[in-house]
């Protein structure tokens, strides 16, 4: 049995986390942040709450120079805002499409002391606007905003131990998942088939949900990775992918296994096997002060070693926590220096052959040492089904 994190945070984990990001705030001249979308809001607050699946109502959080953050909020919201450290907490009767939240925000912003006359927002990768964009441009008019995203990034780049402790979690569920997964698997089923038995046995194990499991299969290799499961039903001498991004308490895994079924041809054989040592290389070079395009170069050194014809993803993995997908990006040009307390994903692939594929994906933290495995590694041979 693994140890559970417990849920949540501490005050002081709250704490350290605004009063960083008002230091960062004084850096980049701004006199507040203003957040909308559902990672930045917990991150300041607490609030975590399925109900960012309705997209009617906006709800918003502001960060001041100086003390604890500000929520503005509909109304439906509030005793779950009340049970978070925020005390200042603006409520309106949402959804009210003339003025939905718009009067409270302005209200807000008149009391903050314009020391730069300038609020930050995020505006870059994995960033979004969650509120209706005709409001935005109202604030617009009304306010100079500048982007926030590298200093959010900053941010949550350094995961806390507790942050890494549910991560470590879910990714140990999905090992005992992916480990257990040849009992079940059966060829002359679907893709969908398969892996909704996983998704069923991810959940009873502990998971909090698996909002992504992806999966694709074909004779000797697969050709998408982003589309599945499907209805195709495989067949002896398939090769199966599963991609899964399950939660606890709000924190991602995001791993892969691959499966044969029937034994896998010599060509898929040898794939594997490079691509294994692709992911060998990029933890090897995995340490502080490497950076995410050293971590490239180390994988595609052995990926072309092996004849890849390519790899059309665009990155071999990406920063990991409160969503499945987190930048830095591991690419050629990134650049970004590793610092103890980072979660990422490595993830080498390679094409084959035309309309062939095989990709690995393991989940590690940086630490003062150099790595450590979050997920359990993959076996250094791919299981064979039946």
């Amino acid at each position: 049995m693994h140890e559970v994190p417990p849920r949540g945070f501490t005050l002081r984990e709250f704490e350290q986390r605004t009063a960083r990001a008002q230091r960062l705030m004084a850096d980049l001249r701004v006199d507040a942040l203003f957040l909308s979308t559902e990672p930045e809001v917990r991150y300041f607050s607490g609030f975590h709450s399925q109900f960012w699946e309705s997209p009617t109502r906006p709800w918003f959080l502001v960060v001041p120079p100086e003390g604890s953050p500000i929520a503005v909020i509909p109304e439906i919201g509030i005793a779950g805002m009340q049970a978070t450290w925020v005390d200042d907490i603006r409520t309106w009767p949402a959804p009210q499409p003339d003025d939905d939240g718009m009067t409270l925000l302005s209200q807000l912003f008149a009391e903050i002391p314009k020391r730069h006359g300038r609020i930050g927002t995020p505006m870059g990768h994995e960033s979004h606007l969650r509120m209706p964009m005709a409001d935005f441009l109202k604030l617009q008019n009304a306010h100079e905003f500048v982007d926030a995203a590298p200093l959010i990034r900053t941010l949550r780049d350094i995961k806390s131990a507790e942050e890494i402790a549910k991560i470590h979690y879910i990714c140990q569920l999905a090992s005992d998942t992916f480990e257990a997964l040849p009992e079940s698997l059966k060829a002359g089923e679907t893709e969908r088939q398969n892996c909704r038995r996983m998704t069923v046995d991810l959940l009873q194990r502990g998971a909090d949900s698996v909002p992504y499991l992806i999966a694709g299969s074909g004779p000797g290799g697969y050709e998408s990775i982003i589309m599945g499961p499907t209805e195709r039903v495989i067949e002896t001498g398939d090769i199966l992918i599963i991609d899964t991004g399950a939660t606890y308490d709000g924190y991602f895994c995001d791993f892969d296994r691959n499966y044969a079924f029937g034994g896998p041809c010599n060509a898929a054989k040898r794939a594997y096997d490079i691509v294994y040592q692709a992911t060998d290389a990029g933890f090897q070079a995995a340490r502080p002060g490497a950076t995410t395009t050293d971590l490239w170069a180390a994988m595609a050194a052995v990926l072309q070693a092996g004849g890849s014809m390519g790899n059309d993803v665009g990155r071999m993995g990406h920063f990991l926590g409160m969503q499945l997908t987190e930048g830095p990006s591991i690419t050629p040009v990134d650049k970004t220096t590793l610092e103890a307390g980072m979660v990422l994903t490595l993830e080498p692939g390679m094409t084959m052959a035309t309309g062939k594929q095989m990709v690995h994906e393991e989940n590690i933290v940086i630490t003062n040492d150099g790595a450590q495995y979050l997920s359990r590694r993959a076996p250094g041979e791919m299981p064979v089904i039946g």
